[in-house]
């Protein structure tokens, strides 16, 4: 027997509004009392999943119960396996930590906040209202005539900020090669600095397992003669990094309009430097076993904070042979 056309939404409805075994045991007794072919007819007109059906059947004809464990599906915060986790990385990278107090204030040392922010469709958008210059919205065709995506480089002890708008994807390459247009642009007024602590969230272009990014910094920290430490927040904590409190500030003041407005943007009563970037990048590089294996000897990564702590010497080790 099948529902009459106004019972159908009930059902949908009534299914909803259950969870777990009652779910399953509602679906399972509508489609019994359907007859043959009750399943294939709650599949096509009541979009129920077969096999939550057949869970259900199980259930019902042997009485047996599965126990949902909603609560342990998800993913678990990394601090949940290493529960010292983010004291850790904060005692490393924070300026005014017990552990070192004097870290952002050692004249030989440079601390650097990097992030990439969500890409920027560019285009005739009304911005909800709020955009700074008279824009003509489109009331069809949204597609942007173009994207960006914001890059950061922040020094928190200095409150001095830098964008870098990628017409690209922020790929690993992109990513050293900004760090080195800094470098080259402000290193005149460092002369005293050896080493650079990049602060950093763990992203898929610049985490510490990355081959092609790994491969970069070595050889940025090894032209420069500079000592690297890539110091990586865990998942859900990325907001502890400095350059993410410049973000919010960015977005209210553009309201869309991207590079002119993103100049007169203040932070701490200066103007950030803001670059755009036409390069291409191509996604996807990665290096070989052997050559990876060759660049974990050339750094060291801090004992039980592996991938979230790396030194990189700014010269390349010496071997025995050498």
């Amino acid at each position: 027997m099948r529902p009459e056309p106004e019972i159908i939404p009930v059902m949908v409805d009534a299914a909803d509004a259950l969870r777990g075994s009652q779910r399953r045991l509602f679906m399972a007794k509508a489609v019994k009392a359907m007859g043959r072919g009750g399943q294939r007819w709650a599949l096509e007109h009541l979009g129920w999943c077969r096999d939550t059906i057949s869970k259900g059947v199980h259930e019902l004809d042997s009485g047996i119960t599965c126990i949902d464990a909603f609560s342990s599906r998800r993913r678990k915060p990394a601090e949940e396996h290493l529960p010292r986790l983010l004291d850790d990385i904060r005692d490393i990278v924070d300026g005014q930590c017990q552990v070192n107090p004097q870290a952002d204030e050692a004249p030989d040392m440079l601390r650097l906040s990097l992030d990439a922010k969500a890409t920027v469709n560019i285009g005739p958008f009304s911005c909800k209202g709020r955009s700074r210059a008279k824009t003509e919205a489109a009331d069809h065709d949204f597609k942007p005539v173009a994207k960006l995506t914001p890059f950061g480089i922040f020094l928190p002890e200095y409150d001095d900020l830098t964008f870098y708008m990628a017409r690209s994807k922020v790929t690993s390459d992109f990513i050293v090669d900004r760090l080195e247009d800094w470098c080259e642009f402000n290193r005149v007024w460092f002369p005293e600095v050896t080493k650079l602590v990049l602060n950093l969230d763990n992203g898929p272009e610049n985490h510490s397992r990355r081959t092609q990014f790994l491969k970069r910094m070595v050889g940025f920290a090894h032209e420069y003669r500079l000592d690297i430490e890539l110091a990586y927040y865990p998942p859900y904590h990325s907001k502890y990094n400095p350059v993410e409190r410049c973000w919010g500030i960015l977005e209210l003041h553009w309201n869309g309009a991207v590079l002119g407005y993103a100049e007169t943007m203040t932070w701490k009563g200066g103007r950030p430097e803001v670059v755009l970037v036409e390069a291409e990048y191509l996604t996807g590089i990665r290096l070989g076993r052997e050559e990876m294996e060759a660049l974990e000897s050339m750094i060291t990564r801090l004992p039980t904070l592996e991938k979230w702590f790396v030194s990189i010497p700014g010269r390349p080790k010496k071997t025995r042979a050498s």
